[in-house]
């Protein structure tokens, strides 16, 4: 069978929360995929649509268990993990031989064991890291090609790797990075806390976890495996007003003094193949790349100091696009198949 009539048979671990109905919205209308089985233990047996309204008529499925034996849930190609930190780590040893995995939690983003077990409180994949390639698709495209284990990047870390590769990949920043980035209540999942409830979140903004986000080692990782960070990554977070997208404003003191229009350029011609970055005039706005798999970048100069601004769906680009982008990649599909859909307007 030729590479456009592939057929992927799909399962989705963890197919309740927000980044499962993103996959689940997406994958539907995948011209190549078909789910096979979504889990979601608290909804065993009911409809998919008795949780997401959103896809009522548009399918049939019902949640399952996970079982003991996964072979039971049906054959499929490849996993999709939207399962709580720690969770993919338990269930991604079990799947059969052959079956490739795509995991949406930070369970195999860390190389470092102590880093890893510093942030997120769980014991590290050992062994089973080595498996696992990094999933930012514009900068990683030829080891994700080959690879059978994908670690999704984060939200956050997407954002704001895309807006600081080109700079690092290029060697173009002396000094620090400093990084203040906003995100959408919906990157905390769907079930509310004191700290995500709507009514706490709507007519409020504040900062999260100054110094101690989950997300700072994965893009210093990343940004290190490009070219030269020459001190830590300075990351600080805040809650915004809103449902969906993250917005990231990047600071960088370049090592010369360039022109927007210079700057703009090496972006350009860094991203001359990455179809889902957009390099934009004055600012991105959420809003534009709300519900898509787009990321909007702009530059801007003043000598040496230079500033970054960076927006994506959080959703999307920053969870289940990217991940269904790794998994056309990955199957030798164009990267763009099931995934080229406008934002609205407004």
């Amino acid at each position: 069978m030729n590479k456009t009539g592939t057929r992927i048979r799909v399962g989705i671990f963890g197919g309740s929360g927000y980044g499962g109905s993103e996959l689940l919205r997406i994958l539907l209308f995948h011209p190549n995929a078909e789910i096979v089985f979504v889990t979601g233990n608290e909804h065993a047996g009911k409809p998919v649509t008795d949780v997401h309204r959103n896809l009522n008529s548009l399918t049939d499925l019902q949640f399952t268990a996970i079982t003991d034996d996964l072979s039971e849930l049906g054959e499929i190609k490849v996993a999709f993990f939207g399962l709580p930190h720690g969770q993919a780590l338990e269930v991604v040893p079990r799947l059969q031989s052959g079956v490739k995995a795509i995991d949406l939690s930070g369970d195999f983003r860390i190389n470092d064991p102590g880093i890893f077990e510093a942030f997120y409180k769980k014991p590290h994949a050992g062994e089973l890291q080595k498996k696992f390639v990094y999933g930012l698709t514009e900068t990683n495209r030829e080891a994700i090609a080959r690879a059978g284990h994908i670690a999704n990047p984060g939200c956050f870390a997407t954002a704001v790797s895309l807006a600081l590769s080109p700079l690092i990949a290029k060697g173009l920043v002396t000094g620090k990075l400093i990084v203040d980035a906003k995100t959408g209540s919906s990157g905390s999942g769907a079930k509310s806390a004191a700290n995500t409830h709507h009514p706490q979140r709507v007519n409020s903004f504040y900062a999260y976890k100054p110094f101690s986000h989950q997300h700072v080692p994965e893009i210093e990782q990343h940004l290190g495996s490009l070219g030269t960070l020459e001190e830590p990554l300075v990351f600080m977070t805040h809650s915004l007003p809103v449902s969906r997208g993250i917005f990231a404003t990047c600071y960088a003191a370049l090592d010369r003094e360039m022109t927007r229009e210079e700057l703009a350029n090496v972006f350009r011609e860094f991203y001359r193949d990455a179809f889902f970055v957009r390099i934009v005039e004055g600012s991105p706005d959420i809003n534009w790349v709300k519900n898509t798999n787009f990321c909007d970048i702009a530059v801007h100069v003043s000598g040496r100091n230079a500033v970054v601004f960076s927006a994506i769906d959080n959703l999307v680009k920053g969870a289940a696009g990217q991940a269904v982008q790794n998994m056309n990649v990955m199957f030798g599909l164009d990267e763009k198949t099931g995934l080229v859909f406008p934002g609205s307007n407004p």
